[in-house]
């Protein structure tokens, strides 16, 4: 049956318009996963149904339909981000260690090759559908890399103004890029592998976590002093600021609901409200587990899945690794 298109306009504003009235989003499920090693970025397969865990020296693959772990990508140093390129069912996985990027088939769960970069801890990554390119955010030569999917070689390497953290694309020729050590917000022009603008992010401190929402042109900042700092993607003018959780790492945006996530250490996931392009409502702090910072979002679903593990000193063996699924009933 087909509808007209104001009724499939407003049936999406009411879904929209029910998650932010009803913050009643919580800890759904909680998966034992295990294993030892530290983790890093998270990332969703919706292909596949796959949640890909950078964990330490592999990938960790849970299937997110149940839970279980699906499987494990080895032979790897240190891991950190893992960019999807649908289009060839390649992942692309940052070892900060070997300077190299992992290219994993997603399908088989296997390495197909590694690529060698020019900057020096590779860490965030971030695929740009506009040039078919993934860049690694090189966190200890402050650059980045750019590999060409079509070939698999590194083809450039664009100056940064700083230390670089998580990174987004609009999809239209521009990757933006939090600068931990400057608090700014650098775009880079991918066509033309340079950056064309920096930002200030004052008032937020050390920025780490970064979401956009391309439709109304938003980028969602995560800072250490508690703040989500909202940008305008085409002028850089801060829009607004929202009170988050303490210790973020990571940002989602979920553009059917309109909310705009921040994983915190302390336990929390803040979630925020788009109410329209230039105003934002915080409706909810969930608790979660204390480290549960990284964070990937599910766009099927609407869900969050984080990671953490039981508490204990720095350096010492992790324990009791496990999955968390935070949404509303």
């Amino acid at each position: 049956m087909k509808f007209p298109a104001l009724l499939l306009f407003l049936a999406a504003s009411a879904t929209a318009t029910a998650y932010a009235a009803t913050p009643d989003a919580t800890v759904l499920q909680r998966y034992p996963l295990g294993g030892d090693g530290g983790w890093d970025y998270l990332t969703i397969d919706p292909v596949a149904h796959h949640l890909l865990i950078a964990r330490g020296n592999r990938v960790m693959v849970v299937d997110t339909r149940d839970g279980k772990l699906a499987g494990e990508i080895p032979g790897m140093q240190h891991i950190h981000g893992i960019a999807l390129v649908q289009k060839s069912r390649h992942g692309y996985v940052t070892d900060g260690t070997a300077n190299s990027v992992h290219v994993i088939d997603l399908d088989t769960l296997k390495t197909l090759h590694d690529i060698s970069v020019g900057g020096k801890g590779p860490d965030g990554i971030v695929f740009d559908p506009a040039t078919g390119h993934v860049l690694t955010m090189n966190g200890h030569s402050g650059n980045a890399s750019v590999i060409d999917t079509a070939s698999d070689k590194a083809v450039a390497d664009i100056a940064l103004p700083g230390r670089p953290e998580f990174a987004v694309s609009d999809g239209r020729g521009h990757v933006f890029v939090n600068i931990e050590d400057k608090n700014e917000l650098a775009r880079v022009d991918t066509k033309a592998n340079k950056v064309d603008a920096v930002w200030k992010l004052a008032p937020c401190d050390s920025p780490s976590g970064l979401a956009i929402d391309a439709h109304s042109r938003r980028l969602f900042s995560v800072c250490d002093n508690k703040l989500m700092v909202i940008t305008d993607a085409d002028d850089g003018h801060q829009v607004a600021t929202a009170a988050i959780g303490d210790g973020p790492d990571a940002a989602r945006f979920d553009p059917a609901t309109r909310l705009a996530y921040s994983s915190n250490h302390d336990g929390t996931l803040t979630i925020v409200h788009e109410d329209d392009a230039n105003h934002y409502s915080v409706v909810a702090n969930v608790p979660t587990q204390a480290g549960a910072r990284t964070m990937a979002l599910d766009q099927a679903t609407h869900r969050i899945w984080l990671v953490a593990a039981a508490p204990a000193p720095r350096h010492a063996p992790v324990k009791d690794f496990t999955a968390l699924v935070v949404g509303s009933h």
